[in-house]
């Protein structure tokens, strides 16, 4: 048997860091539904504000405290990811270790 096939895994890690970094350079494409109208809400709360010569400190915060949800939200799938693709290679590692236990060399 040959390297545990982490493939699949890798690939979501990769995507779901391009998430991530597309968050911080604060592109929509990577929000789920909520988060993406939570930031579509405050910008136009903001915007209604800013025109009415208010202040939009509280669009403002409304809009970062989404951003960063988003933020923690990716780095916890990253995590889980990494966590399971680790799972999966010690789990391997661990079979192979007790195939070769049981060998006559």
């Amino acid at each position: 048997m040959g390297k545990p096939d982490t493939r699949r895994l890798d690939r979501e890690i990769q995507q779901t860091t391009r998430k991530l970094d597309a968050v911080r350079r604060r592109e929509l494409w990577p929000l789920d539904r909520r988060e993406r109208r939570t930031v579509a809400g405050a910008a136009v709360t903001g915007g209604y504000r800013l025109h009415r010569g208010e202040s939009t400190g509280r669009a403002e915060r409304a809009m970062d405290t989404a951003w960063t949800a988003a933020e923690t939200r990716l780095i916890a799938e990253i995590t889980a990811l990494q966590t399971e693709r680790q799972r999966i290679v010690t789990e391997a590692a661990r079979d192979k270790a007790a195939r070769k236990s049981t060998g006559w060399w």
